[in-house]
């Protein structure tokens, strides 16, 4: 008791591909390159760099991917071959509009599209798939 050390903390990251006039996703290019760089660099003790994904920039695109990947993950914690401490999830998005890197403190489940995705659906007001909500719940 008072001896355990901190916990490890594993992130997991995902970006999009390209989209309506963003030929080259900046958010593609920091996901796809991370592992590497953050081997070369090093990670601080007890955080590990779980998975890295790029996800299509369509909403149905992106689903079966990120749901691979959440299944992964909770099957990896589940059967202990991934750390039993903290998990943090990353997405990076982009606003092609944006002179400055911007936080995002709280998701909405609701999905408002100015231009088509990249498979032609541009949702107004649509809530976003339970499954993944379900996974989340499920997995914290």
């Amino acid at each position: 008791m008072g001896s355990e050390g901190p916990s490890v903390v594993t992130v997991h990251v995902t970006g999009f591909k390209k989209f309506h006039g963003v030929a080259e996703n900046p958010t593609e290019k920091i996901v796809t390159n991370l592992k590497s760089f953050m081997e070369k660099r090093g990670l601080p003790k007890n955080l590990v760099l779980g998975s890295c994904t790029v996800l299509e920039t369509a909403g149905q695109g992106a689903l079966g991917t990120l749901h691979k990947v959440l299944e992964s993950a909770i099957a990896d914690r589940e059967n202990g071959s991934s750390t039993q401490g903290q998990i943090i999830w990353i997405h990076f998005g982009v606003n092609s509009g944006a002179t400055r890197f911007a936080l995002e403190n709280q998701a909405v489940n609701e999905a408002t599209f100015r231009c088509p995705d990249e498979l032609g659906w541009k949702p107004q007001v649509a809530l976003l798939a339970n499954i993944l909500i379900i996974l989340i719940y499920t997995y914290i």
